[in-house]
């Protein structure tokens, strides 16, 4: 391949490789005489106007710009009984909570409101009552253990907990007014939420804000494993929505969306994960759409609400995909309007998704890679118009205009080349003020050049196109060889036998660690250890082969779709000992 070099302003050379798509080309700043200088990936895309992100704006502001001409537009409808909301009642609702909250509660601008809820239409308008008053909204699995919602309420000192009757014995000691969603009587010692959403929204406070101002504290385990408090701020959020959504407000840049032609997105994905409140609610009212709440995932009713409200893109996690392949559905899918699935929280093997748009002619499916700590969505794919194309199957997607990109080799420090698996390392606008309260993993985090270190192993091809391999924590040391569980996973589900499938890592005494395939046969399906071990030894090379296979009625997984793998070790290993009365 013929590759062509210019100087930049800092007298780095940068090297442009052809995509396969278009004549633009992947931006790529490689070595010049310094010994060690970094390799570092950039967009050929336009950073224009629509992407670069807006200065001095606050993350409500932004994402309720323009609602005057959308009034009477739906913004919010709850398929647990259809209840919803035009943008018109989301406007009125949002000044009630911010006065309720300012008057009635004292809550002040960098206060944290801790919201314990399950995905409800109502959600996301507290949210944004509390961003407009300047405080800070952290968000809490409801199906947590009391324990740990005690943890974040503490580390975060919030002054404030929003949740519902189900989940209200899990907060009423945290010693901080608790405001309970719901009709009927709420417990004694507790607020309804009509404290809220019937105050006088004329008495909502005008409150300075910043866009540097922290907005959200999310709680992840980073690269450590450690649940800690991640900083967000106005401004992280809303460069991250210009730079996702950029392609989508281009089209509409000149004049408004139609009624007939928003999007319809369905809110499955947890609201108090980041991706949901940004990815999904923020995107969407950015793009004045309707985001169809769903709070518990059923395949049958998953169906029936994608066709009822005409969902045109959902974002879930591969379990949900994969179930939608292994299943016989009794459904017609030319019947939907659904033009796109994204998935993140964990890898889709390429096989799986060939097999959904066989089985779904028509529906895009998309990969993502996102961070907590990078405000949500960190590569994606964006609208084919803009000429670039679609990224190869497999693909996270390829950089968006404002990110940049290294990959560093975790034994030398280095940046390497393309198509040169190494840590995956990113800096941008998105990027995290910090973790709360904790410099030093802050430090370790993001270093002195504000690289923000993930933890992920990943590459990416001269096309520009960027692949995940595995977190550098969840790789198995085979005999000093590096095996991803999620490749052998991807082989495991291709199976017509099996159903659903995880690895892990084994203690060995002569390899170290050997890779454990842990299975879910289908229904009526049966297939030998070994003949598992065959299929996947005829796809891997010697060192990627299952040496150990068990099988289990269900895969532990987390909320957002993530193999649970110390669960699910610590399962193996149980049984293991059981059995044979040792460990293995």
């Amino acid at each position: 391949m013929d590759h062509a070099y210019e100087a930049n302003e800092n007298n780095e050379q940068t090297e442009t490789v052809p995509t396969h798509a278009s004549d633009e080309c992947l931006e790529q700043v490689v070595p010049s005489q310094e010994p060690h200088q970094d390799i570092i990936f950039r967009s050929p895309l336009p950073y224009n106007p629509i992407v670069v992100p807006p200065t001095g704006l606050t993350l409500h502001s932004y994402v309720m710009h323009n609602i005057e001409n959308y009034l009477d537009r739906v913004a919010l409808v709850d398929t647990s009984d259809g209840r919803q909301y035009t943008y018109g009642q989301v406007q009125h609702l949002v000044k009630s909570v911010a006065s309720g909250l300012w008057n009635r509660y004292g809550i002040r601008k960098g206060d944290v409101v801790l919201v314990v809820l399950p995905n409800i239409a109502e959600f996301f308008i507290f949210v944004l009552g509390v961003f407009s008053i300047g405080a800070i909204y952290s968000g809490s699995n409801p199906a947590a253990h009391e324990s740990e919602i005690r943890e974040q309420a503490s580390n975060s000192g919030a002054k404030l907990v929003i949740t519902d009757l189900k989940t209200y014995t899990k907060v009423e000691a945290l010693g901080v007014p608790v405001v309970v969603v719901g009709p009927g009587v709420v417990p004694e010692g507790s607020h309804s939420h009509l404290s809220l959403f019937e105050a006088d929204g004329s008495q909502a406070p005008e409150v300075e804000i910043s866009e540097h101002d922290v907005c959200a504290l999310p709680y992840s385990s980073g690269t450590t494993g450690v649940c800690k408090g991640v900083m967000i701020t106005h401004r992280n959020v809303i460069a991250n929505l210009s730079q996702t959504l950029g392609e989508l407000e281009r089209a509409y840049a000149q004049g408004l969306i139609p009624d007939g032609e928003e999007h319809v997105v369905l809110g499955l994905m947890p609201f108090f994960h980041i991706y949901g409140i940004c990815g999904i609610c923020c995107a969407s009212m950015r793009l004045k759409g309707k985001v169809v709440v769903m709070a518990r995932y059923n395949l049958q009713d998953f169906l029936a609400i994608l066709l009822k409200h005409g969902v045109t893109f959902a974002p879930i996690v591969p379990p949900i995909l994969l179930q939608l392949v292994k299943t016989d559905l009794n459904f017609d899918p030319s019947k939907l309007k659904l033009k796109s699935v994204l998935t993140a929280a964990a890898p889709l093997g390429i096989e799986l998704q060939r097999a959904f748009e066989a089985k779904f002619p028509g529906v895009e499916v998309h990969q993502a890679y996102g961070l907590t700590e990078y405000s949500c969505v960190t590569i994606s794919h964006c609208d084919p118009s803009n000429g670039r194309g679609p990224s190869k199957p497999g693909s996270v997607g390829f950089l968006l205009p404002g990110l940049e990109l290294k990959f560093r080799d975790p034994s030398t420090g280095l940046s390497l080349p393309a198509n040169t698996p190494g840590e995956i390392c990113v800096r941008g606008e998105s990027t995290m003020k910090g973790y709360f309260k904790n410099p030093a993993a802050t430090a370790e985090t993001i270093d002195s050049e504000g690289w923000l270190h993930t933890g992920d192993v990943g590459y990416i091809d001269d096309d520009g196109d960027i692949f995940i391999v595995e977190r550098m924590k969840e790789l198995i040391k085979y005999k000093g060889f590096q095996v991803p569980p999620a490749e052998l996973e991807a082989i495991l589900i291709s199976h017509p036998a099996i159903a659903d499938a995880g690895v892990i890592p084994i203690p060995d005494e002569e390899a170290g660690e050997i890779p454990a395939a842990c299975v879910v046969l289908k229904p009526d399906c049966f297939i030998s250890p070994a003949e598992i071990q065959a299929f996947v030894a005829s796809k891997v090379s010697t060192y990627k082969q299952v040496r150990h296979v068990e099988f289990l009625a269900s895969i532990p997984k987390s909320s957002a779709g993530k193999i649970l793998r110390r669960v699910l070790k610590e399962q193996v290993l149980k049984n293991s000992k059981a059995s044979n009365g040792k460990s293995l």
